[in-house]
């Protein structure tokens, strides 16, 4: 469709005006042609992207539900074929997530049984066709969020979501309820498997909650391993510090009140060369895709906002040769990433998350028609995100390695390598199968 560019102007505000009739139509993205007036020859093309629930490029995941409808799940696009992948590897990443699993999270009974309804064969292997991956909501209690179809919860997304849409799921809160997270954590079951495949290792823990922070070095990155993690119902790996954090949480659950706190995520064995050097560094892409979570407020890498403390004597990490004939550094203070590009060292991440917003204390509000009023949130809910963000971290990460592996392989090893320097991505022995 040509316009003028006041036509493509009065276009695009008629197109806001009859919202309410376009809902019928796809997402698809909208393809507008703009012809300036009195010149032909070339077309400029605008595309309004309307979707904002698909996460990255070669290895794409759609995620879909609401808390309280009929399931969530996801649609994983781009999957190598081939990849050994079955229902109980995706339960066992769904079984640390889900609610219900302790008392210091959400009493909210559900399952997250899940199912996969395509992409995979009968012998286990992805087909390279769409997975689709569903989960049923089981238990809800829609009642529990009557008073909240009038008044917003405090730093909760209900008012920014009426804001934006004049409309809103209320029970759970729809899209922005942590449960939106389970397909997230169902495509990163798959993304984890490839990166083991190729010897890559995601894990994450509970360094911090509210004021009980792990010492630094407490935790071996070269050794930690997922029993460690998994050993308590907090998920942090030192059995002292894990129990002062569980008493933190006790203390305010049973107030009715929340805490935040810090989640460490690293990545072990990443190949070099991983990441673009400008627009999409590695350290960029996992900034984006960790704060996406549902309660993130802070993303560091390496010695992050500690390292303005140091100079530059102090904080460079100096390169070596190890006996292996590898450049290596000394010190990991960048945090594996260097320039945008993984230097083969563990990729090492803290992300913060502020206390639950849903609260059983009385805070002040206002409703949808502008009267303040005073709120005290039914439901159930976590006194602290942080147990079950770890695994949802662990899998936004995994995620944006397998893209990144999926690009350098396109990229850099079309052609033969032209230096020493240069190291190909593991490959993975063929399996045996008819």
């Amino acid at each position: 469709m040509a316009l003028s560019l006041i036509g493509a102007s009065k276009f695009l505000g008629w197109i806001g005006s009859q919202s309410s009739d376009l809902r019928r139509f796809s997402l698809s993205p909208v393809q507008i042609s703009v012809r300036p007036r009195g010149h032909t020859p070339a077309r400029r093309s605008v595309e309004v992207q309307a979707s904002g629930n698909v996460f990255g490029t070669l290895f794409q995941v759609s995620t879909f539900g609401e808390s309280h409808g009929g399931g969530v799940g996801c649609t994983i696009s781009g999957c190598p074929p081939n990849v050994p992948i079955s229902e109980a590897d995706i339960q066992f990443e769904l079984d640390r997530r889900r609610p219900g699993q302790s008392r210091i999270t959400s009493p909210r009974k559900e399952t997250d049984t899940c199912t996969i309804q395509s992409g995979v064969s009968d012998k286990g292997l992805t087909l390279g066709s769409p997975i689709h991956i569903f989960v049923p909501n089981t238990d809800q209690r829609g009642k529990d969020y009557s008073e909240l179809a009038l008044a917003y919860r405090p730093s909760h997304a209900d008012a920014t979501y009426d804001f934006k849409y004049g409309i809103r799921a209320v029970q759970g809160g729809g899209r922005s309820s942590a449960r939106e997270t389970i397909g997230r954590v169902a495509a990163g079951a798959v993304a984890k498997k490839i990166l083991k495949m190729l010897g890559t290792e995601v894990l994450a823990y509970a360094s911090q909650v509210h004021k009980v922070v792990l010492p630094e070095g407490i935790v071996d990155h070269e050794t930690l391993t997922m029993e460690q993690i998994e050993s308590n119902i907090v998920r942090c790996p030192d059995p002292e510090y894990a129990q002062k954090m569980i008493e933190a949480i006790d203390a305010v659950r049973v107030r009715g009140d929340s805490i935040g706190g810090v989640v460490t995520c690293i990545a072990r064995n990443v190949p070099r060369g991983l990441g673009q050097p400008v627009f999409e560094k590695l350290g960029a892409e996992l900034a984006k895709a960790t704060l996406s979570v549902p309660a993130t407020m802070g993303f560091e890498l390496g010695s992050g906002f500690a390292g303005t403390f140091l100079m530059g004597s102090e904080h460079n990490d100096e390169f070596y040769v190890d006996p292996n004939g590898k450049i290596r550094t000394k010190t990991n203070r960048s945090g594996g990433i260097q320039g945008g590009i993984s230097n083969g060292e563990i990729i090492n991440m803290r992300i913060a998350f502020k206390p639950t917003p849903t609260i059983g204390k009385k805070q002040r509000t206002v409703t949808r028609d502008r009267e303040e009023t005073e709120l005290s949130a039914m439901g159930r809910h976590d006194p602290c995100v942080v147990p079950r963000a770890v695994p949802v971290v662990e899998a936004m990460a995994a995620l944006v390695l397998v893209n990144q592996l999926m690009a350098q392989k396109a990229q850099n090893e079309l052609l033969p390598f032209t230096s020493p320097l240069q190291e190909p991505i593991p490959t993975v022995a063929p399996l045996n199968h008819v």
